[in-house]
């Protein structure tokens, strides 16, 4: 049997006869009205732009209109004329004649509002012509290097940014005294909880003391080397946020928000195990070997049932990109509400598809600056881990900087908030003394003596230096560190060591 094909002359869904979406008789008012009454223009110059219209010589006299109104000078048909003439561009915009019967099409100035969201919601509609039928190119095969998962990536990220970027009409400024408003309920906040903590609480004592919470719209990079223990810290501060969601909630009753965690480095599975081995206080080693009593299981199944009562998602994706992070974020803060998230580990991103950066700092700089965004849009703390240089291996003194971020410069700049998790113990059992290597057995046993002298005083402890926070003192944080369970916890003991980020 033959099968009939379409002439390939035929348009695809008719899309060629479609006019895109336009209204030149708004177009043709507005301007009309801007001409008449140069005050109109206050009422659309917030989110309207000559590149708006569909007409491009509606776009260029509105562009006349508004670099003269910006500059303090008439706008009418005669100094537009004028203007026009000087710059050979008279006959371009319809001559003098088009400039008059603009006139007639006036509207007042009450409407001249009206017509400029008529005229960029066309844009806006003639946008999204754009995307879609550039999506449906990619989906024909138009750029093979990007497979189809790349593709909807790409396609949010473009709608992200028609809809923050062309949104005009929700952008703008708030009055001060609404912003002393909201500035006296964030105290009044703190002051109703006790303790100095107007944010989110993370569970550990000294953290909330320090920071006041986790605050909205704040980026935090927790920082450190390889085996400080990152990531514990991490899920550690993001159950205390959940625990708190669930505090006073009523039997039966859904938690209002959930903190997400997204483990680039660690499958959901393990990173469970591990929560599981800190909440049941079960060495996670010997849970996977199988090496636990009937009494121990029965304490890592509890466990496991108090934990599945917290509102924490987890979502493994492996070099997951900026926008389908965003995309997956503003979907669970619209269906269950979101309260913080968490992203272990930063370097292991990737820029949105279709971005092209000459270096991985200025890929870096693209992740940073995107999920500063995300915090201020949905007004919920982003805690980002990050690797650190091995700069801090040269040196005698381990303690990381701010220097030794890698790719630091856009970390440290985009960021509220820079901590560093730091473990003496771990650098201290490398240097254990060797008898081999002392000529005689009591310099041996001397340096050996103060060797564990120095095990004991850091054992079962670990420092959290804030090397930067923009609300708030820096400083350093002793916490209480398990290893056998990766559990950090509150250090009751005081210690008077040195502070090399004490202000």
């Amino acid at each position: 049997m033959n099968s009939i094909h379409p002439p390939e002359s035929q348009p695809m869904f008719g899309q060629s006869a479609r006019i895109p979406p336009q209204n030149l008789e708004a177009e043709q008012a507005l301007l009309g009205a801007l001409l008449s009454n140069n005050k109109a223009y206050e009422r659309v110059s917030e989110f309207l732009a000559a590149e708006h219209f569909a007409d491009p010589i509606h776009g260029r006299i509105f562009s006349a209109i508004q670099r003269r109104v910006e500059n303090n000078a008439l706008a009418d048909v005669v100094t537009l004329k004028g203007e026009f003439e000087h710059n050979g561009m008279l006959e371009e915009v319809g001559g003098t004649a088009y400039l008059v019967q603009l006139l007639s099409a006036t509207v007042g100035i009450i409407n001249a509002g009206e017509y400029g969201r008529l005229i960029h919601d066309c844009w806006l509609r003639r946008q999204l012509v754009d995307v879609g039928e550039t999506l449906v190119n990619r989906a024909f095969g138009l750029d093979p290097e990007i497979d189809g998962k790349g593709q909807i990536e790409a396609a949010e990220q473009e709608l992200f940014e028609l809809a923050t970027g062309g949104g005009g009409t929700e952008g703008g400024g708030i009055t001060f005294d609404r912003a002393l408003a909201q500035a006296v309920e964030t105290a009044a906040k703190a002051k109703a909880a006790g303790g100095g903590v107007s944010g989110l609480p993370t569970g550990l004592r000294d953290v909330d003391a320090r920071l006041g919470g986790l605050h909205g719209s704040d980026l935090l990079i927790l920082a450190g080397r390889p085996g400080m223990g990152k990531t514990a810290l991490a899920t550690k501060l993001a159950f205390g946020a959940a625990k708190s969601l669930v505090k006073d909630l009523q039997p039966g009753e859904v938690p209002k928000g959930s903190v997400i965690l997204f483990s680039l480095e660690m499958a959901a599975e393990q990173l469970a195990n591990r929560l599981l081995a800190e909440e049941s206080r079960i060495s996670g080693d010997r849970i996977r070997r199988g090496e636990i009593t009937q009494q121990e299981f029965d304490r890592f199944y509890e466990a496991s049932r108090t934990l599945s009562t917290l509102p924490i998602v987890i979502d493994d994706t492996p070099a997951i990109s900026i926008s389908a992070m965003r995309t997956r974020c503003r979907r669970l803060k619209r269906t269950r509400g979101l309260d913080m998230i968490v992203v272990d580990y930063l370097q292991l991103m990737r820029p949105a598809p279709g971005t092209k950066s000459d270096s991985r700092v200025l890929e870096i700089s693209m992740i940073t600056q995107g999920l500063k965004a995300l915090a201020k849009e949905l007004h919920v703390p982003v805690m980002a881990l990050s690797q650190l240089s091995r700069a801090v291996e040269q040196r005698e003194d381990k303690r990381p900087q701010l220097s030794d971020l890698r790719e630091s410069g856009s970390i440290e700049q985009d960021a509220d908030v820079v901590m560093f998790v730091y473990r003496d113990d771990y650098y201290l059992k490398a240097r254990e003394p060797k008898e081999s290597n002392f000529d005689q057995p009591e310099k041996f046993t001397i340096a050996h003596d103060r060797w564990v002298q120095d095990m004991e005083r850091a054992h079962n402890k670990a420092e959290l230096y804030i090397a930067k926070q923009r609300h708030g003192p820096t400083g350093k944080i002793d916490l209480f560190f398990e290893a056998e369970f990766t559990r950090f916890g509150d250090l009751d003991t005081v210690h008077d060591g040195p502070d090399p980020y004490a202000e």
